[in-house]
């Protein structure tokens, strides 16, 4: 309850920019609740004293203003300037290893669904950079999982009202396989609908080779 007074009085004497700001800095240094921030940032917008198009417009470009300068401290300082410097970002060698690792299992994808992730969706973008990762796909990956997950926490407060608080902490215990869910099912959909198009061109591949 500390924190949600802390984030309401932050709401009460800077406005929007609270959510731009907080959620730029926390992509690239500052601890900040951005998650609850958003679902409290929601949450204003049904009682009517925010607007929700506003509040997306701005937590989507603090969002990936983040990660773009966390990507090219990655590309442009590399893995030695995050090793000995780390330690200013928050990054300890324990969560570039834990990224790492991450990275292994899902690939680029990890972009995406990192956000939803505890304590690795702060390090995507400076590992991806490390890792020399063409920017278009990282853009791809970055700004389409930052417009997923900002829709997702705002959404909650917009929603859910007066209940917010209890779907916000269920949605953070289970928010990776929700969200994994919910790609799959729109995968499927995407198939299901084009997949004309897609045994068309599939067919036409295979006649060429």
């Amino acid at each position: 309850m500390e924190m949600l007074r802390w984030i309401q009085e932050l709401f009460a004497n800077y406005g929007y920019s609270v959510l731009f700001f907080g959620l730029l800095l926390e992509f690239v240094a500052l601890p900040f609740p951005g998650e609850t921030t958003m679902a409290f940032a929601g949450f204003l917008s049904y009682t009517g004293k925010l607007d929700f198009t506003t509040l997306v417009v701005l937590a989507f470009a603090g969002t990936t203003s983040g990660m773009t300068i966390t990507y090219f401290v990655g590309l442009k300082a590399g893995m030695p300037f995050i090793q000995r410097y780390g330690k200013w970002f928050l990054f300890s060698p324990a969560k570039l290893e834990k990224t790492q690792r991450w990275f292994e299992r899902y690939g680029s994808f990890l972009i995406s669904i990192g956000y939803f992730i505890p304590g690795v969706r702060h390090f995507t973008g400076y590992f991806a950079g490390i890792i020399a990762l063409p920017f278009r796909k990282f853009a791809l990956y970055a700004y389409g999982g930052a417009l997923l997950w900002v829709l997702a926490f705002l959404g909650i407060g917009k929603l859910f009202g007066p209940q917010w608080m209890g779907i916000f902490h269920l949605f953070e215990l289970y928010a990776l396989w929700i969200v994994s869910g919910i790609l799959a099912i729109a995968a499927l959909i995407f198939l299901y609908r084009y997949r004309r198009g897609i045994s068309a061109r599939l067919l036409r591949r295979k006649v060429k080779g």
